[in-house]
């Protein structure tokens, strides 16, 4: 066995560690961050039954029911945090999308849709429209008199936005704009309130007025009166899902159909009576991007929420497995609790540490996102900043959320696949948000062109011995200290001799020297291999971004972890209570040299640990730091501060050990009474 530091080896906790605590209710007020009382109240509406999920009810009863609970935010007065206070609103932009993170433990269907018609429809008006669509549009939007759809995708094109194929042409003669779906792929698909509810819709379309196509923006469009769709529109439900069925998600698609000049939203591009165009964004890309950026909320709340259903998962195994018993190890007659098991222990605690590393990381992104929005911290920068953040952390998150909830139904064998246990029903729910809100891998290719266009940027004419002497200073200073997580420690010069001399692999200067060795030596890399590809053919440089495509991704995903690694770091610096911060320490160590364990091939590869220090890794998991925490994972998923009426799970509401204890206390006294039957296996061992 290697080991990583000169105490002896053992499989067992102190008996100091089994005892002491952790402060779970300062604990449980710090996770849930600045907007703490946005949580909370959020969490008082979903613990209320008319908030939450009923399993048994037909897909048209799932509909009605979650457009009901639609009026009931209204009534709640739910909806308004984030809109102007001349709307009633209170312009508290990071507070609303707190709320609305906690939603999905009543039911992700709720929170999908008031996101479609508060996060996305509502909010395409606020930050797309001017001030004629703000007071004539968004008081009937957030009363919901007006519900809408969101209609950017198309059948044909989701994550090439800048490609779809609905036009808006305008009419000087009559200054009208046609909105015209010209074919079948042009269709806007999976639309949220498309099928059944929605009145009204968003709708993107390539703006073309005097001959020119000035790409694509958005127009408020009526869709439907109470009989039917309105002339010139069309559509489809798109039926049953795989998840999500609460929504009436569809498609819809027009035929000409004529919307004033005015119904426009022309934050960023407006069209004069007589046809001319004007922006104030001189640039076609960057005006597109800076508009879509506008709507990066969506990344950031399904980021938040897909936190808090790893959370709710991981309360309801661990719970479990802190009651649930299965084999007689130890003692003859008492079977063990199944979280002592080390492969138990080995399945959710390193996905507990990620939770909590996601989660800290959320609270740097949703801080990010109110500074851009309320205006406090908003230059070009950091929008930019902004963007490429919600895009390095929502892919993991939602797919670690995924992972998370299939692991804790696994973990609670066939109770978890019950429908009452909630996670088989969280997971087909959860599905669908790695690709909506921008495909994942998609995202992370968006991650990667920045961090190659800050490459470029300090080495644009570097010589071969530049490039191989870049060092961390460029993930330290571009990519950490600019998203307000911590800056790094130390430049490393050398990596390839520094990190294979490390000796203590375990402690947080050398896991932050060997996470960020990967991300800029993958970076640096790529740069190196994309360097000319300006000087090729469009075809060629094509062809070199794709034979390199997966190694882009792969850069973007370390670079993500990173700053997971990282938030978890800084956010240890604010803990008082010296068991609260041992205790998180050793799961912030679990997280960090989980990255490393997972990606030992690359560090094999690369000369940056030997074998030896390899090995030492998952020694130092499974032998110290599993455990340790095991004691307190209980108080760890304690502190996330949920309430049977957010959990909703019978196997986490103490059935499991009241079963327990009853079958415990039967044979108990039936040993006591001498009436226990003669086990065969005692009898032969006697013969």
């Amino acid at each position: 066995m290697t080991q990583l530091d000169d105490r002896p080896a053992t499989t067992t906790s102190s008996a100091a560690e089994k005892t002491a605590g952790i402060d779970t209710a300062w604990l449980g007020d710090y996770l849930l961050g600045q907007w703490a009382d946005a949580r909370r109240h959020a969490r008082g509406l979903v613990a209320r039954p008319e908030f939450q999920r009923v399993d048994d009810l037909s897909l048209a009863e799932q509909r009605e029911r979650t457009f009901g609970q639609l009026k009931l935010l209204v009534e709640e007065g739910a909806v308004h945090r984030a809109f102007p206070k001349s709307l009633g609103g209170d312009d508290d932009h990071g507070g609303n999308i707190a709320s609305f993170e906690e939603i999905v433990l009543a039911d992700p269907s709720l929170q999908i849709k008031s996101g479609v018609q508060w996060g996305l429809f509502a909010a395409a008006v606020l930050h797309l429209g001017t001030e004629r669509h703000h007071a004539r549009l968004l008081p009937d939007i957030l009363d919901l008199t007006t519900p809408g759809a969101f209609a950017m995708t198309e059948t044909g094109h989701g994550s090439d936005v800048a490609a779809i194929g609905t036009t808006a042409t305008y009419d000087e003669k009559t200054e009208e704009f046609v909105i015209h779906t010209p074919f079948r792929a042009a269709w806007k698909d999976y639309l949220g309130n498309a099928a059944q509810h929605g009145r009204a819709a968003v709708v993107f379309a390539q703006l073309i007025t005097k001959g020119v196509n000035h790409g694509v923006h958005a127009f408020y469009l009526p869709i439907r009166d109470d009989k039917g769709f309105l002339p010139g529109v069309g559509g489809e439900d798109d039926g049953l899902k795989g998840g999500l069925n609460g929504i009436d998600n569809g498609r819809l698609h027009f035929d000409h159909v004529r919307v004033p000049r005015e119904d426009l939203l022309n934050r960023y591009g407006d069209v004069a009576a007589d046809g001319t165009y004007t922006s104030s964004i001189a640039s076609p890309g960057r005006r597109f991007f800076t508009m879509i950026g506008t709507l990066v909320q969506g990344r950031v709340s399904l980021d938040g929420a897909s936190v808090v259903s790893s959370k709710l998962a991981l309360y309801i195994a661990i719970t479990y497995g802190s009651q649930r018993r299965q084999f007689t190890a130890a003692k003859p007659t008492e079977e063990e609790v199944i979280l002592d098991y080390q492969r138990h222990q080995r399945r959710l605690l390193p996905r507990l540490a990620t939770t909590y590393a996601m989660s800290f990381a959320h609270e740097k992104l949703l801080t990010a996102f109110d500074g851009v929005f309320s205006g406090a911290r908003a230059t070009d920068a950091d929008r930019e900043d902004l963007e490429t953040l919600a895009a390095a952390l929502k892919p993991l998150s939602t797919w670690a959320a995924l992972d998370i909830l299939q692991e804790a139904r696994e973990a609670c064998g066939g109770a978890g696949f019950l429908a009452e246990n909630r996670l088989t029903q969280l997971r087909a729910d959860l599905d669908v948000y790695v690709t909506f809100e921008g495909d994942n891998n998609v995202l992370l290719q968006l991650v990667a062109k920045r961090l190659l266009t800050d490459f470029s940027r300090k080495f644009a004419k570097a010589d071969a011995g530049a490039l191989a002497g870049y060092v961390a200073s460029q993930v330290g200073s571009a990519a950490v200290h600019r998203f307000g997580l911590r800056q790094l420690a130390q430049n490393v010069a050398d990596f390839g001799s520094t990190a294979r001399s490390v000796g203590y692999v375990r402690d947080t200067d050398s896991q932050r020297q060997l996470l960020t060795d990967r991300v800029q030596t993958m970076v640096a890399s790529l740069a190196g291999r994309l360097r000319n590809a300006n000087k090729l053919s469009p075809a060629d440089a094509a062809d070199l971004f794709n034979a390199n495509q997966n190694e882009l991704i792969e850069a973007a995903r370390a670079h993500g972890q990173l700053l997971q690694w990282e938030a978890f770091t800084e956010a240890l610096a604010e803990v008082e209570d010296a068991e609260t911060l041992k205790v998180l320490t050793w799961l912030r160590d679990l997280f960090g040299l989980g990255l490393i364990e997972k990606n030992l091939a690359w560090y094999l590869i690369n000369g940056r640990l030997s074998g030896q220090r390899a090995l030492a890794i998952t020694d130092y998991i499974d032998d110290r730091l599993l455990p340790r925490l095991r004691p307190h994972a209980l108080d760890l998923v304690e502190a996330f501060g949920f309430v049977p009426g957010q959990v909703r799970a019978t196997i986490a509401s103490g059935v499991e050990k009241e079963r327990q204890q009853e079958a415990a206390e039967y044979y108990s006294a039936l040993r006591a009474s001498g009436d226990a039957p003669v086990d065969e296996k005692s009898l032969t061992a006697k013969r």
